[in-house]
């Protein structure tokens, strides 16, 4: 039986949420998404959503195989690959080992693929990652940087390829993110329990629909899904033609000194997503429009606590945004 996902296009509200997973969707070199906010606010369901609209790719561009494994049959596809790493996960089942039982039955050292080879074309979802051990987040985040894994073991050397967009979500009232991480992490948006009661119960009638009819409710949404699918594409297509022009740039910069954003991985990244943006637009040229909308995922992130300033990194982001635009 085959198991249908929540159609994406059917979440209701989260639109930030929505926009960076696509953003990281269109360029993998973002560097993956973090969500904050409440339990039961859709994060887990708008990333498998995402993968599960995603069209399946060749099975040779998914996962790691190993070489003592049979090829994949030439023209094979398979789903876009989402794997859902848990919080108790040891870092050689993260990275992958050597197979023991080869290794005493036969006396030959094999390579047994982790989860970050599965991952490989795919999605790699983190819940909870801030009560994940710090060295392992490191791991990952290094790994997703790199797009490769390489693993020494017991004499073993293993070098593949793990290109992967890395979604990670949690709770702050659970304990926070080392910003060392946090600053890793491409782009951070934050989630929050609707307050508004038309919405809260549009939520609840599509939770019900989907539950009582899976494939029908998919069935409904999939035009609004082709839809979706049809404009990943398109912006996949057209990045590479997107331009940034000096003056967009200069704007990007001014606005991280304006906040007093540490380093330049947060100008690269805001460029990259805007850039990202302007694609989904179907536009070839970023617009500040385009900076504006994605600084303060971009950024909000990498900013210091200011003791001396109540309003949260968002206000500030936006405040200091509205004064360099006027």
């Amino acid at each position: 039986m085959v198991r249908v996902s929540f159609p994406f296009s059917a979440i209701v509200g989260q639109d930030e949420m929505k926009r960076a997973l696509l953003i990281a969707a269109v360029d993998q070199r973002i560097g993956g998404v973090m969500v904050f906010g409440d339990r039961g606010t859709g994060k887990s369901t708008a990333v498998r959503a995402l993968a599960a609209l995603l069209p399946p790719i060749p099975a040779a561009q998914a996962g790691y195989h190993a070489a003592d494994a049979p090829p994949p049959r030439a023209g094979a596809t398979v789903p876009v690959p989402f794997v859902d790493l848990p919080l108790g996960a040891t870092e050689d089942r993260v990275v992958g080992a050597l197979d023991l039982e080869r290794a005493l039955g036969a006396g030959v050292k094999a390579f047994e693929p982790g989860l970050l080879a599965r991952a490989h074309g795919g999605f790699l979802y983190i819940d909870e990652v801030n009560l994940l051990e710090d060295h392992i987040v490191d791991l990952l985040l290094d790994v997703a940087a790199s797009g490769e894994n390489v693993v020494e073991r017991e004499g073993l050397s293993v070098r593949h390829p793990a290109r992967f967009v890395l979604v990670g979500s949690g709770n702050p009232e659970e304990g926070e993110l080392r910003p060392q991480l946090l600053d890793r992490f491409g782009l951070s948006v934050e989630v929050r329990t609707p307050k508004e009661l038309k919405t809260r119960v549009e939520i609840l009638k599509r939770c019900d629909a989907f539950e009582r009819a899976p494939a029908e409710f998919a069935e409904h949404w999939r035009r609004e899904e082709r839809k979706t699918l049809k404009k990943l594409a398109r912006a996949r297509a057209l990045l590479p033609d997107v331009s940034v022009p000096d003056a967009v740039l200069t704007l990007a910069s001014r606005l991280c000194l304006a906040v007093g954003a540490d380093g330049l991985r947060g100008e690269l990244t805001l460029m990259r997503t805007a850039r990202a943006l302007a694609a989904l637009d179907g536009e070839t040229t970023v617009a500040p429009r385009h900076l504006g909308t994605v600084a303060p995922m971009a950024l909000r992130h990498r900013l210091r606590r200011n003791v001396l300033d109540e309003t949260g990194s968002t206000a500030r982001i936006e405040r200091a945004l509205d004064e360099l635009l006027a």
